[in-house]
């Protein structure tokens, strides 16, 4: 069983035979529903892209926990100077690190450093993808095709990702079966309503909207 945590924003915890954090911004953000006491352990923590609200806290909670760093090489690089263990890659490349595979896919956006990305996560016979922050890119029929993902994290704020329409074609494009929005009200910008975009995904696929904290498993 994988039990997936939306932690707010765009954090995401995935709980299987082991422990991963998807861009865990947790301290300074206004939505999270954890804070970084809260973490006690973690195997893995995967960065989609070098800006504040993604890496957030991920090279502390590395130090803290002993956790591998898994990035685009120039965040790993940046890591492996403060002595975390790291998996630097890039987009197309798959690494594996204690049984779990982290396939790096494209995404279109930008970045202060390295090139923004997102990720299929292979855990315990499941595939989890996590577009990171991205718009509408057609490369997104690629991840449905090739990887079949069976849960899918979505941005769906707009101005600085994908909004509440163009998600729901990237939902078309994956060919996902469950998908859950993320990056939308944190702040006042990112202001959208997640109803809307299950209206709009409609039988496409199944909508799960959460509230930071709460989760959601695969079986």
């Amino acid at each position: 069983m994988i039990k997936a945590t939306w932690l707010g924003h765009s954090a995401v915890k995935i709980e299987g035979s082991k422990t991963i954090f998807i861009d865990p911004f947790i301290k300074g953000n206004p939505a999270s529903s954890c804070t970084l006491d809260d973490i006690k352990k973690a195997d893995m923590v995967f960065v989609t892209h070098y800006h504040g609200d993604h890496v957030g806290d991920a090279f502390f909670i590395c130090q803290k926990t002993g956790a591998t760093l898994v990035a685009i090489h120039e965040i790993a690089v940046e890591a492996a100077e403060l002595g975390i263990k790291t998996e630097g890659m890039n987009i197309g490349g798959t690494v594996e690190v204690e049984g779990v595979k982290f396939n790096m896919v494209s995404a279109l956006h930008s970045a202060e450093k390295g090139t923004p990305a997102g990720v299929v996560i292979e855990i315990d016979g499941h595939r989890i993808y996590h577009a990171g922050d991205t718009g509408l890119t057609y490369d997104m029929k690629l991840v449905g095709e090739f990887f079949k993902p069976e849960l899918s994290f979505l941005p769906i704020g707009d101005r600085y990702t994908m909004g509440i329409a163009s998600a729901a074609k990237a939902v078309e494009f994956v060919q996902t079966k469950r998908v859950v929005p993320i990056h939308y009200n944190t702040f006042d910008l990112i202001h959208n309503d997640p109803q809307s975009f299950k209206k709009m995904v409609g039988n496409l696929a199944e909508v799960i909207v959460l509230k930071p904290g709460e989760h959601y498993e695969l079986n």
